[in-house]
């Protein structure tokens, strides 16, 4: 079942002679559970591609529907409560609220909504990530590869129809970023996630079942390794 679908996705920053186009007739589909790597170095307009993805901009051509729902439809609100409910987002910077403990931040998107977790889901997400003896703590008690694993804890709670992650390993060590790889691809097995990974490291994309290439504003291949 396809979770995702771009038909002529064009971006273009300024107006005149002062015109960039950072996203030239976008055309992608990514299907339900798949674990996707978006490659690109910087300025490829993978960044660009992942804003608009998460509802944060807004082509200036084109059409993107996420599970269904056309994003150029919503409004502002709307577009706000789309993001909390139906994309997770995990970025290489955390973004964990430093005064709530770890079980606080994975919760946080419910509590927002004033809505009651799944129990057996919870947990299942936090012992598939390996936090479950961390909840109680606080973010600085954690290493980055922990408060990392919490983000994508976070990103997860709601079930979302897709997760982006913008980068997810490029404030870790070689450790670390290993280890985060593991648990996105753990969550697209065990969870039947469906992932985009941006980054413009190749060995990292290597993990994905599916490379799609960005360069210049478009997709210059698109690899299904598995």
């Amino acid at each position: 079942m396809e979770i995702l679908k771009c038909e002529g996705v064009r971006k273009v920053y300024g107006s005149g002679g002062n015109q960039v186009t950072a996203l030239d007739g976008i055309n992608l589909s990514v299907g339900r559970g798949e674990f996707v790597a978006i490659l690109g170095a910087s300025g490829s307009g993978k960044s660009t591609l992942l804003h608009i993805l998460g509802s944060v901009d807004k082509p200036t051509d084109g059409t993107v529907l996420i599970d269904g729902t056309d994003l150029s439809r919503l409004n502002r609100t709307q577009e706000a409560i789309f993001r909390r409910r139906k994309v997770g987002l995990v970025y290489q910077f955390y973004n964990l609220i430093p005064t709530l403990t770890v079980r606080q931040n994975i919760l946080m998107p419910l509590s927002l909504d004033k809505k009651t977790p799944d129990p057996e889901y919870f947990e299942k997400i936090v012992k598939s990530l390996g936090i479950a003896d961390k909840l109680d703590a606080m973010p600085n008690q954690l290493s980055g590869g922990q408060q990392q694993r919490a983000a994508i804890a976070r990103s997860l709670i709601y079930r979302p129809a897709l997760l982006l992650a913008d980068e997810p390993t490029g404030n870790l060590d070689q450790k670390n970023s290993k280890e985060v790889i593991d648990m996105l691809k753990l969550s697209n097995r065990n969870l039947e996630q469906t992932i985009l990974l941006i980054t413009h490291d190749e060995k990292v994309a290597m993990e994905a079942g599916r490379i799609i290439t960005v360069e210049d504003g478009r997709i210059i291949s698109d690899e299904r390794r598995r």
